[in-house]
């Protein structure tokens, strides 16, 4: 069979190139007992605006900076005795009241970039802003010797395709947007009979050979995962939306057992150069509603223990509206943390400095790669030092 022909006709030749060599090793897993934590990593794509999300009601900066797209201050359903959420998060109040919720202000790093694609790379790969990086820091983390890691792990995005931050450079994790149409695809009776070869003889080539190598991990991984997961059937109410079907999909993964170490979401839209409000606001509110029912799915099943759900996005926005009622690419934001092990909850500092802008934008005052870190040590339990290539100073948080 030659190269062309083999790649046309494998459905999955192109989602499979993302799929780990260490998959086939979840089935012996399967009986394990022991307590397993998980990460839920939710990526707002586009930018969104911190001060839109998080509502410095005191500021009187704030509501001359934005005329038109502020948040009225009767709207907004405070937290403390200068911010609050904007009223799309209201599905969020109850986990905020239950100590379940941190936010954390001012998060970025030095020398910002305000590229969408060049943000999302640094943080997906945690590096310097003058930094290149191949690996994501979370494919780094599956690349890893950690404690505890005599099995291998995985990370999944729930998507069509995988973003860099779970690539590493030994091990990547897999993009799975539905368990089930995964495993019938790789029944199908070519992609099977690839799998059951013995060796790649078939393939002529390495590059022809390495796909071989994932088809017939992909088989053997399809039907543990969806093996797995439809043993679990939620009961939960969620919201009818794409964003919620997703993190149903994450909640049914933990839910039945799957031992998955990462699970990756996305919520994307947030490049609200215009008309902001009417947009941000509907995100907020996709985002708040799935929220609040992914935390009481894992609630109700006793997973919300061994769960961490940390929420970003690429970069916040400037702190002044512009003619088009929105707000342009700005510096630093903020980040959610949600679990009931959080060790401080509510706002983790304080609000933002509107009086000391950097040529109107924020200045950072934590780097995101502080809480990289201190989820890497407090929470997974590994070096973060060796994964983030340098050390940062961890945050009191978990």
């Amino acid at each position: 069979m030659n190269r062309r022909s083999f790649i046309k006709r494998s459905a999955l030749a192109s989602g499979t190139l993302m799929v780990p060599s260490f998959l086939k090793g979840f089935e012996a897993l399967a009986g394990e007992a022991a307590a397993w934590k998980n990460l839920v990593i939710i990526q707002l794509s586009g930018g969104n605006d911190g001060l839109n999300t998080i509502v410095p009601f005191e500021n009187d900066i704030y509501y001359s900076k934005r005329g038109s797209i502020a948040v009225p201050k009767n709207d907004v359903l405070k937290l403390s005795a200068e911010l609050g959420f904007n009223p799309a998060l209201k599905p969020l109040q109850e986990l905020f009241g239950q100590g379940w919720m941190s936010i954390i202000n001012d998060v970025g790093y030095p020398n910002p970039d305000r590229s969408h694609f060049r943000s999302l790379d640094i943080w997906h790969t945690a590096s310097d802003s003058a930094e290149y990086l191949s690996s994501g820091w979370i494919g780094r983390y599956l690349d890893s010797n950690c404690t505890g890691c005599e099995h291998p792990h995985l990370a999944i995005e729930v998507d069509d395709t995988l973003s860099l931050a779970l690539k590493g450079l030994s091990k990547k994790g897999i993009a799975v947007r539905d368990a089930k149409q995964l495993y019938n695809t790789t029944r199908e009776p070519f992609f099977k009979n690839m799998a059951a070869q013995p060796d790649g003889s078939l393939l002529s080539d390495d590059n022809l050979g390495y796909l071989y190598k994932t088809m017939a991990e992909t088989y053997s991984s399809a039907e543990y995962i969806y093996e797995t997961s439809k043993t679990y059937a939620s009961k939960a109410e969620y919201p009818q939306t794409n964003f919620a079907r997703q993190l149903n999909t994450v909640a049914t993964f933990i839910n039945s057992g799957l031992k998955t170490r990462v699970y990756y979401v996305s919520l994307s839209g947030f490049d609200t150069h215009a008309n902001q409000r009417s947009q941000q606001d509907k995100l907020l509110k996709d985002y708040a509603g799935a929220v609040a029912a992914f935390v009481k799915d894992l609630k109700q099943a006793n997973k919300l223990d061994d769960t961490l759900i940390m929420t970003f996005s690429e970069f916040g926005r400037r702190v002044e509206q512009n003619a088009s009622n929105g707000t342009d690419h700005g510096t630093a934001g903020n980040m959610f943390l949600f679990g009931s092990k959080l060790k401080k909850a509510g706002v983790f500092n304080g609000s933002p400095d509107l009086d000391d802008l950097d040529e109107g934008d924020l200045k950072f005052k934590v780097d995101f790669r502080s809480v990289y870190a201190t989820v890497l040590d407090k929470w997974l339990g590994v070096s973060d030092s060796k994964i983030l290539n340098k050390d940062f100073s961890k945050l009191d948080l978990i």
